[in-house]
């Protein structure tokens, strides 16, 4: 249903996940019972969860490390891992800036270029040790070095953009043909952002494994108020999931809708996964791990924009290390650790016993979930306060 804005313009009603909350159905399992693994074509995933593409969050030991715990994490091949040999030297730098100076200081770190040699030597550190390699790269460069990082044992491509389309239109230079490159990349392709139903059906018939699903709400992201675009998680992911229908109707191939950002706790997770989601690409939570490069900093890939910054740097301390973050044991009780325990228990409270049953889970608006009896934590600032 539509809400007139004025007379000449009206518009959906749309949710974030403080918004939604998911309802317990009639039955309950024991977490044990639950399955919350996922794939991406012939690759299996124990957690449902990709790693952001950010310099604050993945390097190689990262990345190593995020595969051995059951996720996968996605190295940014136009990030500093491949401008710079010593990128350790360069985020200790970065880690040292004042806020007043630190976007204009990461701008000029950014402008070194990309090296072509680096792509090669950090995709085969991670392969050296790892079962699987996932990068990413901006649409404008996919052509440039996408070559490199497949010969280099690349496994599963990325490409990511605040948003990307499947008709671009430019008057001045032939834009990356989404249509044509998939089909014929030899590894498995996901795409995004996006937010809309048409967009991300319109990804979905390039032949993409995955679209990932988020224009604006990431922790470090400022596209939202510099350019006055996006549209809430719950709602983009649950249209993005009637686009999987209406594809998986057309076609016979089911491609994955992936929740990129806004999610901070386990809830959250449930929640993206609830309103259709396959899996979910988390940055901020994952910066807060010890074995993270940003050292306590998060960034997002569009903060160091040369002519128009859409992002900062926020300070997100290191709090515990990865594994704890993602599977436990946590000793907070804010939602915050143990994020796919977390899941996994949801999951057992409403009587869902994978992610494709949780996906039916019924799901309701609730503006005073967060807040209903919540006063004196709120006060105090510990919990659902904190």
């Amino acid at each position: 249903m539509e809400i007139e804005i004025g007379r000449g313009k009206t518009g959906r009603r749309s949710y974030g996940f403080d918004e939604v909350s998911i309802v317990p159905s009639r039955r309950t399992r024991d977490p044990e019972d639950i399955d919350i693994s996922a794939s991406i074509g012939e690759y299996r995933l124990e957690l449902p969860v990709l790693a952001s593409a950010m310099d604050g969050v993945v390097d190689v030991k990262f990345a190593i490390e995020m595969r051995k715990i059951g996720g996968l994490a996605v190295l940014n091949l136009e990030g500093l891992q491949c401008k710079y040999e010593n990128a350790d030297e360069i985020l200790e730098r970065i880690s040292k800036f004042s806020d007043k100076e630190a976007t204009r200081e990461m701008q000029e770190i950014y402008r070194e270029p990309v090296k072509e040699e680096l792509i090669t030597k950090r995709i085969k550190q991670i392969k050296e040790k790892s079962d699987m390699v996932c990068a990413s790269l901006t649409p404008k460069n996919v052509e440039k070095y996408y070559e490199a990082a497949i010969d280099a044992g690349l496994d599963i491509l990325v490409i990511q953009g605040t948003v990307v389309s499947a008709e671009h239109v430019s008057k001045t230079k032939a834009p990356l043909d989404l249509k044509r490159f998939i089909p014929e990349c030899p590894v498995p392709v996901i795409v995004g952002g996006c937010a809309s139903y048409s967009t991300s059906l319109h990804l979905m018939r390039t032949g993409a494994i995955g679209v990932l699903v988020g224009v604006g709400p990431g922790a470090a992201c400022t596209t939202r108020q510099v350019l006055g675009i996006g549209v809430p998680q719950a709602t983009a992911i649950a249209d993005a999931s009637a686009a999987r229908i209406r594809h998986l109707e057309e076609t016979g191939v089911y491609s994955l809708v992936i929740a990129d950002g806004g999610m901070r706790t386990g809830g959250d997770i449930a929640k993206a996964i609830a309103c259709g989601a396959d899996l979910v690409m988390i940055g901020s939570p994952l910066s807060r791990a010890k074995e993270a490069p940003g050292r306590g900093y998060h960034w997002g890939m569009a903060t160091f924009h040369p002519d128009l910054p859409r992002g900062t740097r926020i300070k997100t301390d290191t709090v515990a290390s990865l594994e704890q973050i993602l599977v436990g044991p946590a000793f907070e009780n804010d939602g915050t650790l143990n994020l796919f325990g977390a899941l996994r228990t949801s999951m057992a409270t409403c009587g869902y016993e994978n992610i494709k049953d949780f996906q039916k889970a019924e799901v309701m608006v609730a503006p005073s979930i967060k807040t209903e009896g919540k006063l004196q934590q709120q006060q105090q600032r510990v919990g659902m306060g904190s």
